[in-house]
């Protein structure tokens, strides 16, 4: 049985679980995930090649699993790295996830990670990994077009801030998936934009994979990625996880920098957009956390705030929140059922569990509507400007509703202070659990009228608020469709140790990802 170190903590590599890894930052290696450390020489690859898992099997593992695998030599980078394309190039033609690669540098890329490992040397945590990144955020000497046409043939010169930390610990990219224009072009249809198309959802090619990192939901669903890296400015990490039976988090604001992504940082909309890491196991996400958090020195908006221990999170004291209908909207009765078998969850370890939620959701919701487009969304069309783009994407909003000062600097008021009534309500609870979306995954022509999708959200709430909001696999829709369901979990400002730990819990319960239809033929 093979061990290693971990701070002084004896760690059963062969029973690691996603605890064990959060200890560690990007800047040291995993003795856990990746099986080295400073001093520890590595098992070269071509010593230990018996029982080699097949490629399916090396597809649905972990990112957390892989790493292992690579770093004891019991697989190859370049053996992975083929894989991947080999299932992107099977499945991609039917979802249209993944559009644009780059398989000539990426295997350049692995070939290299195998023979430093051969040598005893290791880049860190994801040494060897392959991964994906939604196509909003920049990628140096990677076509980068945020699913705009004034930027279809843009290569970036940098790696935006999340890209470039999941490279400098090993990872490998495979290329960049889906999104709607500047991530806000769906208009009710998903993941869609005129560069590249429509993406689809693996697990019914009928329906849609949500947005607006769908291509990155999808992907990571399909096996074709051990990991993707998201934005979400009113759920777009969190509406694809729940898309694509995947776990997701959209961060607390102020965590993960938006350095480098195509709606970035500062202004008036600010404090709506974050970045976060997408997976099919939540052991992942605590990983990439640790990989993608904390300021650097760009994002004015980051905070220098200690990532907490999921591991060292006490679900049994926790003081539990619940609702299944915001007041707005009801979710469907199957939705609606899924938050009540996750609450039974909490309640028989013991947690303090209650029906409640924030005060004023509906004026919080109706308030962001109006401060959305109080610029007559001018901010959009400066974004058109600032690229090149004469042709917006039909769902792009490009016109709101002028506001004079006076009534743009009430509605800031407005927000605000709904915000702190809610803050000061959340004192008295560690974690919400509640619905990530108003129904089951819809199909590719259902299009949502905007005031429709603006009151059924139940996920830009905590954009708004800026709290750290997860969702993982918890079920499946009982229709013919057979689509993936999830559950949103929500904790107060820098708790994302305990979003992550409760979404661990989840799908400990139930069993969480699993294969789509696409894979399983």
């Amino acid at each position: 049985m093979e061990t290693a170190n971990l701070n002084n903590h004896k760690v059963d590599i062969d029973k690691l679980d996603w605890s064990d890894v959060h200890e560690l930052s990007r800047r040291r290696f995993l003795a856990t995930s990746v099986g080295v450390s400073a001093g520890l020489m590595v098992v070269p690859y071509a010593a230990n090649v018996s029982a080699a898992p097949t490629a399916n099997e090396l597809l649905n593992k972990s990112t957390v699993e892989i790493a292992k695998l690579l770093s004891t030599g019991e697989v190859s980078a370049v053996e992975v790295v083929n894989a991947c394309y080999a299932r992107i190039d099977a499945v991609n033609p039917k979802i249209n996830a993944v559009v644009t690669l780059c398989r000539e540098r990426a295997l350049a890329e692995a070939a290299k990670a195998d023979a430093m490992l051969a040598s005893g040397k290791s880049l860190g945590a994801l040494h060897g990994v392959p991964f994906t990144v939604k196509d909003s955020f920049d990628t140096e000497g990677v076509l980068s077009t945020g699913g705009t046409l004034g930027r279809k043939n843009f290569i970036p010169s940098k790696d935006a801030t999340v890209v470039a930390r999941a490279r400098a610990a090993g990872a490998i990219l495979l290329g960049k998936t889906n999104t709607p224009e500047f991530t806000l072009g769906g208009g009710g249809k998903g993941t869609v934009n005129l560069v590249f198309g429509l993406t689809k959802n693996p697990y019914n090619l009928n329906y849609q994979p949500s947005g607006s990192s769908g291509g990155a939901g999808a992907i990571v669903a399909a096996g074709g990625a051990y990991f993707d890296i998201g934005s979400d400015y009113g759920g777009s990490i969190r509406g694809p996880a729940y898309a694509n039976g995947i776990a997701g988090i959209k961060p607390t604001l102020g965590r993960v920098p938006r350095t480098g992504h195509i709606v970035g940082y500062g202004g008036a909309f600010d404090t709506f957009q974050e970045t976060g890491p997408m997976a099919r196991r939540v052991e992942d996400i605590t990983l990439l956390m640790s990989i993608l958090s904390g300021p650097d020195d760009w994002d004015a908006t980051m905070a220098p705030v200690p990532l907490g221990n999921p591991a060292a999170v006490n679900l049994k004291n926790l003081r539990v929140a619940y609702y299944t209908t915001n007041g707005i909207m009801d979710p469907t009765k199957e939705v609606q059922a899924l938050v009540k078998q996750c609450v039974g969850y909490f309640k028989k370890l013991g947690c303090k569990v209650k029906e409640d939620m924030p005060p004023n959701m509906e004026k919080l919701a109706e308030v962001r509507t109006k401060f959305n487009g109080a610029d007559d969304r001018e901010h959009i069309r400066r974004l058109l400007k600032l690229h090149g783009t004469t042709q917006a994407s039909p769902g792009l909003r490009v016109a709101g509703e002028l506001v004079s000062s006076a009534d743009f600097t009430r509605l800031c008021e407005e927000m605000d202070a709904i915000k702190s009534e809610q803050l000061a309500w959340f004192e008295q609870y560690d974690l919400i659990i509640c619905p990530a979306s108003q129904r089951a995954p819809i199909p590719l022509d259902f299009a949502q009228p905007q005031e429709v999708r603006s009151k059924s959200s139940y996920t830009s709430q905590y954009n708004t608020t800026g709290w750290p909001a997860g969702v993982v696999r918890a079920g499946t829709s009982k229709d013919d469709a057979g689509l993936p369901l999830g559950i949103q979990l929500v904790a107060q400002p820098w708790r994302d140790d305990i979003v992550v730990a409760a979404m661990a819990y989840v799908e400990q319960q139930t069993g969480g990802w699993q294969p789509p239809a696409i894979i399983l033929g």
